[in-house]
């Protein structure tokens, strides 16, 4: 801890078992922030502060500090709601020294739907304005976007006093996402978010229906940025299917000259290919769906595989897929004990194995 992190708070959690939830908070974690544990204490270092939590008995006790009060609500919301998360239909008890709760969370963003186009068969891009994107440039990429019922004036979330986001109910409920920042234009405001339109089976995509059916002048708000840092490195692999497509471009432009990037994306054909971009060198592989034997599986895990094999241990690793997919490609990378702040590895989505 350095003198530079003076907000500090404690929190207190009963969960069903603490040394269980205790292995979920850091399992999860590692992907968002330096996690070192010994035994029944934990630390969570990020660029929002210090996380400690120890278990003691049958509790956890928690302990923020960060360099702003700011910084503190996020870190104290953040474990708040993974706790709940993690605790699934268990029952949870969560208080903090300081539980105030706030009418309105502090790094939400107002903004506004410019437009919205097909960049692919199955890629949308809205573009939205908002009246101060420097939150958005650089370091997090992610956001939760809020999108109000339509004819309905926004009701925006607040805090509950245990730390967790106090959602609007009933007629002001809002649809939430997490996307990827694609874009930002500084110069004229605005920003876009990519929204892959996934094939009608019968399945619910309210994201998706929203990039299709979104108008000129509604209103959204985006929460954070949280989570997706650039990755700072010479050398980088960056692997993963259209979910992660969006993230990939962005990385990809984002990162200096000098740098040398390997791209192996899985989409669904040609048409869905993108053109990217980099100051650095580029080299981009494309995997086709359409074209894999029937019954293939595991194509862009062992393609990934492969590309790892061939290059060093410091070469940055980012892999975002579907969860089975990231799962074999984390437990690879631990069994050729690739540094861990060498790599991303986060699943994007889930498959419905019914």
């Amino acid at each position: 801890m350095t003198a530079a992190q003076e907000f500090k708070l404690t929190g207190i959690a009963f969960p069903t078992d603490a040394v269980a939830m205790l292995g979920e908070v850091c399992e999860h974690f590692v992907e968002h922030a330096d996690v070192q544990r010994n035994d029944d204490v934990a630390v969570l270092t990020s660029k929002l502060g210090t996380v400690s939590i120890r278990v003691k008995a049958d509790k956890l006790l928690i302990e923020l500090a960060c360099p702003t009060a700011e910084a503190l609500l996020m870190s104290r919301t953040s474990i708040a709601e993974h706790l709940f998360y993690f605790a699934g239909e268990d029952p949870l008890e969560l208080s903090w020294s300081d539980s105030t709760p706030l009418a309105l969370l502090p790094n939400i963003h107002e903004a506004t739907v410019l437009r919205s186009e097909d960049i692919t068969p199955r890629m949308r891009r809205v573009t939205f304005s908002c009246a101060d994107v420097t939150p958005f440039i650089g370091g997090d990429m992610h956001v939760r976007l809020l999108v109000p019922a339509k004819g309905r004036t926004p009701v925006w979330p607040g805090l509950r006093p245990d730390g967790r986001v106090a959602w609007p109910e009933g007629d002001d409920e809002l649809l939430v996402r997490v996307y990827t920042i694609r874009t930002v234009d500084i110069d004229r405001r605005e920003l876009s978010i990519d929204f892959l339109q996934h094939p009608a089976r019968g399945v619910k995509t309210p994201g998706a229906d929203f990039a299709r059916d979104v108008e000129p002048g509604q209103s959204v708000a985006l929460l954070g940025p949280g989570g997706g840092n650039l990755p700072d490195t010479q050398s980088i692999l960056l692997a993963g299917d259209e979910s992660a497509l969006p993230a990939i471009a962005r990385i990809a432009e984002e990162l200096p000259a000098g740098s040398r990037l390997q791209a192996i994306i899985e989409v669904l054909d040609g048409p869905e290919e993108q053109q990217l971009s980099s100051a650095g060198s580029l080299d981009v592989r494309w995997l086709h769906r359409c074209d894999y034997p029937a019954g293939a599986k595991g194509t862009l895990v062992e393609e990934t595989k492969k590309a790892v094999a061939l290059m060093g241990s410091e070469t940055f690793v980012w892999f975002a897929a579907e969860k089975e997919d990231v799962r074999a490609i984390r437990a690879f990378l631990k069994g050729r004990q690739h540094d861990r702040k060498n790599m991303y590895v986060a699943w994007y989505w889930e498959r419905d194995h019914d």
